[in-house]
């Protein structure tokens, strides 16, 4: 399908939260997503690798390996490639400054757009005040996670064979559950004041698996969202301009849409005016 459609170069793009080593990770999606999106900067904003998951049991398909291959061809070819570890990839943090195939590693950054504005580049995790000082309850929280993912494969089975779209039930209950608004608004107000704190014009970052492009306060708080529920990304065009791409949404927009097929010819010696007429 990605074949098909247009390929789109920016100047730099944002992705965080792709989990590669769970089952949930939408590798397959986002291998789609780096055939069409290219970018002379890219930002992995965390969590990009699980490795909580990882510990706990194996996994690693193939598709897994199709992504990271996907980012490294990307730096071989030209990209400057940022790695700034999250909460589930934190065995990075010890390599700072270090460069693995082309990969930066950097705790945090702070990225400059085309139109001069300063964005704090961060996971976001440090901000979070169960992952930093309650890590059983965050591990607990985290097998919650995972299982509502699990229902949601199912239930989203079950609608797929009645004909209706993918729809996000742990999203819906992050966004109905009071205490989870809460929660996401303190962590959006925290990111901005940090951001301000740093003399920036806006903060990029991840961790909350919710994306959202916003004013707080006179502070931009950009979040790229995730890759294993939404697949999304956010990306800078050439002018300085932020997008944020629903990729999920994109290539369910794209399945939809009539294919157009071509007039067979006509046979040889035969009139264009004789061929046969296209059915209604």
């Amino acid at each position: 399908m990605t074949s098909q459609m247009t390929a789109r170069h920016f100047r730099t793009l944002f992705i965080s939260d792709v989990h590669l080593g769970s089952k949930a990770a939408q590798a397959e999606l986002l291998v789609d997503f780096l055939r069409v999106h290219d970018a002379e900067t890219i930002y992995l904003v965390g969590d990009i690798v699980d490795g909580w998951r990882l510990k706990r049991s194996w996994h690693w398909p193939q598709l897994h390996n199709d992504v990271v291959q996907k980012l490294l061809r990307k730096a071989r070819k030209g990209s400057r490639i940022v790695y700034i570890p999250g909460n589930h990839d934190e065995f990075l943090r010890d390599f700072p400054g270090q460069h693995f195939g082309g990969v930066e590693v950097r705790q945090n950054d702070i990225h400059t757009t085309a139109d001069g504005r300063k964005f704090l580049v961060m996971h976001g995790d440090e901000f979070d005040v169960v992952v930093r000082n309650a890590r059983i309850i965050a591990y607990l929280g985290d097998w919650a996670y995972d299982a509502a993912i699990a229902i949601n494969v199912i239930f989203n089975k079950v609608r797929r064979r009645l004909g209706f779209p993918y729809w996000s039930f742990s999203s819906w209950a992050k966004l109905k559950v009071k205490n989870a608004v809460n929660f996401i608004g303190a962590f959006e107000q925290a990111l901005a004041a940090e951001a301000e704190r740093h003399g920036c014009d806006g903060v990029i970052c991840g961790h909350i698996h919710h994306a959202e492009m916003r004013e707080l306060n006179g502070v931009e708080y950009v979040n790229t969202g995730d890759w294993v529920e939404s697949c999304t990304a956010v990306a800078e065009r050439y002018d300085g301009t932020l997008e944020l791409v629903r990729w999920a949404d994109l290539m369910r927009e794209e399945a939809l849409r009539p294919k157009v097929t071509a007039l067979p010819k006509p046979a040889s010696g035969q009139r264009a005016s004789e061929r046969p007429a296209e059915a209604a």
